[in-house]
């Protein structure tokens, strides 16, 4: 079976920018796109009645609504990148499990993020969310343009391709737990757009520099086994893609603001996320939820074990 790039689609900007990013990954790909949407009717509290007293379900417009919206993205995705397969799907049922399911077929799942502001950040949405913390495929996020959520996006598939090939791909890197799947994501990101890779890590400072300043010796130290330890785990990597420029930043405290601050200038964050659950659901984690309320680029999050 052949996997696709699959975007899902609810009328917004940013859902619109999502297609418009996913076109582009499913070219670079050289796989089909599948524009999905999920649509239930609900019965309104003070709905029309039969002579049964039963609503009537507009479903044949509902359905209708659907099919125009997939006709819209898939006209303007066949605009910008002609001769791209595109698959259409309008999927009765509940937005999350609709989204779910058809991650399931995908290789990767691409969705929106409706903007704020750009000192508050984008808002994930429940729908996002929910679908982010449950998937196991990898998803990525992208937000509408900056000049609001009632206006169209400006770019389009085409433009996308033009300009994320002069930003770097940026991969937020875990040393304590350094997963395959992340990393080889990101570098085959970098790869298929001839970007330069940069490697964020963030590490803690030991308890005791708490205390005081640590000896400068003791603190160069802790800096080369860092930068050691990197090196380490990214040397396969770079014997695996070796035409991929790799730039490594090892930064004290937190990753997540520094990932934030790359995403500015960033055609993809890649970070990942560990399938384990929490006391009140899914878990998403600080960084990534950090990185996903104010990142500026897309965001790639890769669900690993």
């Amino acid at each position: 079976m052949t996997r696709t790039i699959t975007v899902g689609l609810d009328g917004s900007p940013a859902s619109l920018a999502a297609a418009d990013w996913a076109a582009h990954e499913a070219q670079l790909r050289n796989l089909p796109l599948r524009l999905v949407t999920a649509w239930e009717w609900q019965a309104p509290a003070f709905a029309p009645a039969t002579g049964l007293g039963v609503p009537v379900p507009p479903s044949d417009l509902q359905r209708a609504s659907a099919q125009h919206l997939l006709a819209q993205a898939r006209a303007r995705v066949d605009e910008a990148l002609p001769g791209l397969r595109i698959d259409t799907d309008e999927i009765p049922g509940l937005p999350v499990q609709a989204l779910l399911k058809a991650a399931e077929e995908a290789a990767l799942l691409v969705l929106g993020s409706r903007g704020l502001s750009k000192t508050a950040g984008y808002l994930l949405g429940s729908v996002s969310q929910a679908v982010l913390a449950s998937c196991e495929r990898p998803v990525v996020l992208v937000r509408a343009a900056e000049h609001g959520e009632e206006e169209a996006p400006e770019t389009s598939a085409r433009e996308v391709s033009a300009v994320s090939g002069h930003r770097d791909v940026v991969l937020g890197l875990d040393l304590d737990k350094p997963n395959d799947a992340v990393i080889d994501f990101a570098f085959d990101a970098a790869s298929r757009r001839a970007a330069r890779l940069r490697i964020i890590h963030g590490w803690t400072l030991p308890p005791y520099y708490y205390g005081g300043a640590l000896m400068p010796d003791l603190n160069d130290g802790m800096v080369k086994q860092v930068r050691s330890e990197l090196s380490d785990v990214l040397r396969p990597w770079q014997d695996r893609y070796p035409a991929v420029e790799i730039h490594a930043q090892a930064t004290i405290g937190g990753a997540g603001r520094h990932l934030v601050d790359a995403s500015y200038d960033a055609a993809l964050v890649v970070v990942g996320r560990q399938t384990r659950r929490a006391a009140v659901g899914a878990h998403i984690g600080p960084v990534t939820q950090a990185l996903l309320h104010h990142a500026v680029a897309p965001v790639a999050v890769i669900s690993h074990d």
